[in-house]
Protein backbone atom coordinates (compact mmCIF):
# COMPACT_ATOMS: atom_id res chain seq x y z
CA UNK A 1 0.00 0.00 0.00
CA UNK A 2 1.21 3.76 -0.79
CA UNK A 3 0.95 6.50 1.70
CA UNK A 4 -1.05 8.02 -0.82
CA UNK A 5 -3.82 4.74 -0.39
CA UNK A 6 -3.07 4.89 3.47
CA UNK A 7 -4.03 8.58 4.07
CA UNK A 8 -6.95 8.43 1.18
CA UNK A 9 -8.82 5.49 3.75
CA UNK A 10 -8.34 7.74 6.50
CA UNK A 11 -10.38 10.20 5.41
CA UNK A 12 -12.85 7.72 4.07
CA UNK A 13 -12.89 6.35 7.43
CA UNK A 14 -12.79 9.25 9.69
CA UNK A 15 -13.88 12.61 7.08
CA UNK A 16 -11.78 14.79 6.05
CA UNK A 17 -11.71 17.24 8.77
CA UNK A 18 -11.35 14.66 11.63
CA UNK A 19 -8.09 12.29 9.54
CA UNK A 20 -5.54 14.53 10.40
CA UNK A 21 -6.36 15.79 13.60
CA UNK A 22 -6.11 11.20 14.22
CA UNK A 23 -3.26 11.00 12.03
CA UNK A 24 -1.23 13.66 14.78
CA UNK A 25 -2.71 13.54 17.34
CA UNK A 26 -4.41 9.42 18.02
CA UNK A 27 -1.60 7.22 19.79
CA UNK A 28 -2.25 4.10 18.23
CA UNK A 29 -1.35 0.27 20.83
CA UNK A 30 -0.71 -1.93 17.75
CA UNK A 31 2.54 0.43 16.89
CA UNK A 32 3.93 0.82 20.01
CA UNK A 33 1.61 4.12 21.48
CA UNK A 34 2.96 6.35 18.28
CA UNK A 35 0.27 8.21 16.05
CA UNK A 36 -0.36 6.99 12.58
CA UNK A 37 2.68 10.54 11.26
CA UNK A 38 5.35 9.03 13.67
CA UNK A 39 5.09 5.32 12.78
CA UNK A 40 5.29 6.92 9.19
CA UNK A 41 8.59 9.09 10.05
CA UNK A 42 9.90 5.93 11.67
CA UNK A 43 9.48 4.02 8.62
CA UNK A 44 6.96 1.95 9.29
CA UNK A 45 4.70 0.20 6.10
CA UNK A 46 1.48 2.03 5.00
CA UNK A 47 -0.42 -1.18 5.27
CA UNK A 48 0.78 -1.87 8.60
CA UNK A 49 -0.62 1.10 9.87
CA UNK A 50 -3.73 0.97 8.54
CA UNK A 51 -4.21 -2.97 9.68
CA UNK A 52 -3.08 -1.44 13.23
CA UNK A 53 -5.52 1.51 12.82
CA UNK A 54 -8.27 -0.80 11.79
CA UNK A 55 -7.56 -3.12 15.26
CA UNK A 56 -8.00 0.00 17.08
CA UNK A 57 -10.88 1.75 15.21
CA UNK A 58 -13.31 -1.21 13.18
CA UNK A 59 -16.50 0.58 13.11
CA UNK A 60 -15.05 3.33 11.65
CA UNK A 61 -12.67 0.86 9.00
CA UNK A 62 -14.93 -1.58 8.48
CA UNK A 63 -15.71 -0.66 4.93
CA UNK A 64 -12.30 0.58 4.27
CA UNK A 65 -10.62 -2.52 5.90
CA UNK A 66 -8.11 -4.26 4.02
Amino acid sequence: MRISDLRERLVLSFGEAWAPSFSQDIAISELGSMTVNEALTAGREADEIWRAVCKQCPSETQKYRY
